[in-house]
């Protein structure tokens, strides 16, 4: 045991002449499924109507995963389902996540009681509330972000305001500030004003042939910023079954969330195709792999240096950037700026990469603090 010990002290030392990026420590224990030192939480989402198809799901990850969210709305609809299979996500050892389309007054008048119960009864366990879904990639595809009530918006700095506001007026983000729960979403767009709006953290989609680096760069840059939470979903791949990657494919995307800093990586799991959701044992053993990965004996603590590099884009520029043809705000085709941004922002990524952040000129926010290096829109030629 002692020669062991010698050993890794051996490699630890090695590790840190070979990289100013990571600190290797040890671990003893390594089922624990508390969040990593740097705050890493990996989970699945259960969207099935059913508590015991819930247990289910909580039985086959708990021994490799550290957050369970419940993304049912059936289940959020139902007070003692939801409290039933909540009480079993956190007697199973994991954190928990609640989807909440609204945080409801009227029909569902006991969600507020239900949140207040929830923070007392599970503290720390209760990790907070997914709220709404994919609010800046409604507003880019439907020009709403609600899906129902366009903006009224004649410039992108209105519209940009009109978002923000729109959100963060709501009953229910206004509750989850009242109560002190942290608000989460997923989306696929407008990260940066999704954090003007209210959110706490926002998780980045890996799916649909989007490029990684560029979601990467757009939603870490946005959190940095403004010193928030953010992480990554798996979701879709594919509009038909087996709608998500394979399991290798499914690896690779949480390694390189992770090596890019995620705080949260979870994976998308809907519908109920067979008996755990979307998810087979290809995809169970890929997340397996990862926990393994972050729970190695040497465990790598990530220690990414604060001096990165980021893009500059202009205030309250609310483009997609999906492609070259997307849209402004859902409200306005490319104008002559964007094809400018987006040679740049290829050149950007096909040089730095993972490394690369990509932010907006806001005087709110004190844009060159931990940049080594900034490029501005302006620069474009």
């Amino acid at each position: 045991m002692r020669l062991f010990t010698a050993f890794l002290l051996i490699l630890i030392i090695m590790g840190a002449s070979l990289s100013s990026y990571y600190v290797y420590v040890i671990t003893t224990d390594p089922d624990d499924r508390s969040p990593l030192a740097e705050n890493v939480y990996v989970g699945v989402t259960f969207g099935a109507n059913t508590t015991q198809e819930g247990k289910l799901l909580v039985d086959k990850v708990k021994s490799y995963t550290n957050l369970f969210v419940i993304d049912s709305w059936p289940i959020a609809t139902n007070e003692t389902a939801l409290t039933e299979l909540s009480d079993y996500v956190v007697k199973s050892g994991l954190y928990l996540m609640v989807y909440f389309a609204v945080v409801s007054h009227v029909i569902h008048p006991w969600h507020v009681s239900w949140l207040e119960m929830a923070k007392e009864r599970w503290g720390e366990k209760f990790a907070g509330v997914y709220l709404l879904d994919e609010p800046g990639g409604k507003q880019l595809d439907l020009k709403s972000w609600n899906g129902e009530i366009p903006l009224n918006a004649t410039s992108y700095s209105e519209a940009a305001t009109q978002f923000a506001a729109g959100i963060s007026s709501t009953y229910s983000m206004q509750d989850l500030k009242r109560l002190g729960i942290p608000a989460f979403t997923a989306d696929y767009g407008l990260y940066w004003f999704d954090y003007l709006a209210g959110y706490d953290a926002v998780f980045a989609e890996f799916g649909w042939n989007h490029s990684r680096p560029l979601h990467l760069g757009l939603v870490r840059g946005a959190a940095n910023v403004q010193k928030k939470q953010w992480g990554i979903i798996i979701t879709w791949e594919y509009l038909h079954p087996p709608y998500i990657e394979s399991g290798p494919e499914l690896f690779r995307d949480m390694v390189t969330a992770y090596n890019a800093g995620a705080q949260y990586v979870i994976v998308f799991n809907y519908p109920q195709i067979n008996q755990y959701g979307i998810l087979t044992e290809e995809h169970f053993s890929a997340i397996q792999k990862f926990w393994a990965y972050i729970h190695s004996p040497l465990r790598i603590i990530r220690n990414l240096p604060r001096c990165r590099v980021a893009f500059v884009l202009p205030k309250d520029y609310g483009w997609g950037m999906r492609t070259p043809e997307d849209t402004i705000w859902g409200m306005w085709r490319p104008d002559a700026l964007s094809p400018k941004i987006w040679q740049k922002t290829q050149a950007l990524l096909g040089t730095y990469g993972l490394s690369l952040d990509i932010i907006y000129d806001d005087p709110d926010f004190d844009i060159r603090d931990g940049y080594a290096k900034l490029y501005f829109w302006n620069d474009v030629g």
